[in-house]
């Protein structure tokens, strides 16, 4: 199947490494020019960008912040510099709660405040800043990332789990909008994926509670994710649109 992705422009954020990076190999595979952003860490993306060039893609890398709006915008128009629009948008990046969980009525406003603005809002700019291209061209594909905390929940983690959830709202409401422009709005959803950063993040009776709670008996790896989203932003899909695709092992 010809997912005709041969030269489209892709802008993954958050693509320095992780999930975010096997995303970025997997459109370097399928010959796209894949724009990977990074925030703290550009050697790891650098590295990421010649691994897709190897696949057979072309690749670039641009610093964005998802908590600072004029980053995100700078970011857009970089890659629309570079190769004159964006094809795909697979909205990757995410700034996690950095305090302990805790009861939700002890979380001071500040803190609930930052996850919910650089999650909702860094997503919500970074779409507005590539539909302009996406309509001129007639064609596009959006691909929000969220986690399982909007379906499960997340306790001590409520501002995470509210901004994720927002992103379903915002693919449903953009899925009536923008279907009319050629344009595809879908939210892939992940349970705990097998990543470095998790392993060494989480305890592993942790890690085999939750595998042992999955009905497919294992948990998801970064390339399992990296299919799906390839696929919902491929000419493949067709009409898919306003959907939530969870890629979980049916947890």
């Amino acid at each position: 199947m010809d997912l005709e992705l041969d030269r489209r422009v892709v802008l993954v954020t958050g693509g320095s490494g992780g999930i975010g990076a096997s995303i970025a190999r997997a459109f370097g595979a399928e010959r796209a020019r894949v724009a990977l952003t990074y925030h703290h860490h550009r050697e790891r993306a650098e590295r990421v960008a010649r691994e897709v060039e190897r696949l057979g893609g072309e690749a670039t890398v641009v610093g964005y912040d998802l908590a600072d709006l004029a980053s995100v915008r700078a970011a857009v128009a970089l890659v629309e510099e570079r190769w004159g629009g964006v094809d795909v948008l697979v909205a990757n990046a995410v700034r996690s709660e950095t305090s302990p969980p805790g009861p939700f009525e002890a979380r001071p406003v500040e803190e609930w405040r930052e996850v919910l603005r650089s999650n909702l809002e860094g997503t919500l700019a970074t779409v507005q800043a590539v539909l302009p291209s996406m309509k001129a061209r007639g064609w596009g594909r959006l691909v929000l990332v969220a986690a399982n905390a909007l379906v499960e929940g997340l306790p001590g983690w409520e501002a995470y789990g509210a901004a994720k959830a927002g992103l379903f709202g915002l693919a449903r409401t953009l899925a009536w909008e923008l279907g009319p422009a050629g344009i595809l709005t879908n939210v892939v959803v992940l349970s705990l994926t097998v990543t470095d950063r998790n392993r060494r993040a989480i305890p592993p009776a942790v890690v085999e509670r939750v595998r042992a709670t999955t009905p497919s008996g294992r948990l998801s790896e970064p390339d399992d994710v990296a299919r799906a989203v390839v696929f919902l932003s491929s000419a493949a899909n067709g009409n898919i649109s306003g959907a939530f695709l969870p890629v979980n092992g049916g947890r």
